[in-house]
């Protein structure tokens, strides 16, 4: 049965069983961080604050090289809906290749970041501390980045189980580690803030070779690592091609948010730290967005390698129906228990306490608004992306949310007076006006542009 003759109820059932491992591996992967920031929030409001310059420095450079990553996914599905299992092999090495590449160009800004910090208004101490976390944990960004392009290629075969389940072994270890090296437990020192990036080293490097003993024992057919030092033009040509502009997209989204960081960061360490908490909140459930955006891809990617266009129409149908229900879900948990969601981040006697649950409490209320934005944009993305539609949507992106959501954050923060809040109702303009150029991209462009 091809998805044309698939009914809506069909492709929900399919979007779930393709999307809910996927749904899963994010969520783990989400708690890795999550038990950063709730480790070191016990251990300090001010290793709190560094965590959150560093870590949203680390995911710029990350989702910027991730790009091909991302890219390696839609190709894949095509290419295996197609037959083509030589391609397949291709495509995910040169992601590999170009994931690699990257790294190297973006080391140097991790090891030596504490300029950047200053140049962008912090606190020296912070800097100083933030520095200190990059220069261990951004050695993982290497494997991590392989985790990446390895996770595209078995999401793309539909091997969404074996994602969750390493996923899932690597935020346990990641937790363990925390626990031993930040606190010192178990006889082991105690290092702070370079203990949680020791533990998120660790972490990268089991989790790469965990997917690499997979991929080379499951699927021996493709062959992925025999003569990998050999290149092919070609094919590193098509992945940068359809690479980049995903990567200047993340980097778009992904700046907007680190903007929005560092911009917090000027009205002190409480405001940060409770941005920093009500961010990881919100993160929660962009997963599960994040997670149908990618069944998404996989799936309009292997519609577009079969000229099955009803089919793809229906499903992305189902696929954005699906996220507004989550949107709705996430939405009345914020406003409703906003207490409840930001305790289990602090030392209960954390003498700031007061006031960080203050200024948190409100930036989940607003959080709450963007929920339905959030969650259309990135389905949006997803399918544009699976039909390899991606440069005009990375302008689309990036005008939403530097020319839109920015500078009204920075305005309403600090000419009309709202702090924090002012940045975040900024979020929910720049996310808001994506969904819609998004939307109306893929539904009016690159629909009827497909070939039938």
């Amino acid at each position: 049965m091809t998805d044309q003759t698939l009914s809506p109820l069909g492709h929900f059932r399919a979007l779930l069983v393709l999307g809910l491992p996927l749904i899963g591996g994010h969520l783990a992967q989400f708690a890795i961080g999550l038990t950063d920031t709730i480790m070191l929030g016990w251990y300090g409001v001010a290793e709190l604050a560094a965590l959150t310059l560093a870590t949203t420095w680390f995911f710029v450079l990350f989702l910027l090289g991730s790009g091909f990553a991302w890219a390696v996914m839609p190709m894949v599905a095509s290419f295996h809906a197609e037959q083509d299992q030589q391609s397949v092999r291709r495509a995910t090495r040169m992601g590999l290749w170009l994931s690699g590449f990257f790294f190297c160009a973006a080391l140097p800004l991790m090891l030596w970041s504490r300029p950047i910090f200053l140049a962008l208004g912090q606190a020296p101490d912070l800097a100083e501390m933030a520095q200190t976390y990059l220069r261990i944990a951004g050695l993982g960004m290497l494997p991590a980045l392989g985790v990446m392009v390895l996770k595209s290629y078995l999401a793309a075969l539909e091997r969404t189980q074996t994602i969750f389940w390493i996923t899932v072994g690597a935020a346990v270890l990641n937790g363990v580690a925390n626990y031993i090296l930040i606190f010192g437990n178990f006889g082991a020192p105690e290092l702070g803030i370079r203990g949680g990036a020791l533990a998120s080293l660790m972490t990268s490097l089991l989790s790469f070779a965990a997917v690499v003993v997979y991929a080379v024992r499951i699927l021996p057919e493709h062959a992925l690592f025999q003569r990998f030092w050999r290149a092919d033009g070609e094919m590193l040509r098509r992945v940068f091609q359809l690479g980049w502009p995903i990567g200047l997209t993340n980097l778009s989204e992904v700046g907007l948010f680190a903007s929005s960081a560092f911009m917090v960061g000027w009205l002190g360490t409480v405001p940060l730290a409770a941005h920093g908490i009500a961010l990881q909140v919100a993160t929660a459930t962009f997963m599960i967005h994040l997670g149908l955006s990618n069944a998404a891809t996989v799936r309009a990617g292997a519609a577009l390698g079969r000229r099955d266009v009803a089919g793809l129409t229906r499903g992305a149908k189902v696929a954005s129906m699906t996220s507004l229900m989550i949107a709705v879900v996430a939405s009345t948990a914020f406003f409703a228990i906003p207490e409840v969601l930001i305790r289990p981040f602090l030392d209960p006697a954390e003498p700031k306490l007061d006031e960080i649950m203050l200024i948190g409490t409100g930036l989940l209320a607003l959080a709450a608004l963007f929920q339905m934005f959030d969650g259309a944009q990135v389905i949006a993305l997803g399918l544009l992306r699976g039909v390899q539609d991606t440069r005009v949507p990375m302008i689309m992106a990036a005008t939403a949310y530097w020319v839109i959501g920015l500078p009204a954050g920075y305005v309403l923060a600090f000419v009309a007076g709202l702090g924090a809040k002012g940045i975040w109702i900024g979020l929910v303009l720049g996310l808001s006006a994506a969904a819609v150029m998004l939307l109306w991209r893929f539904w009016r462009h690159s629909v009827p542009a497909l070939p039938r």
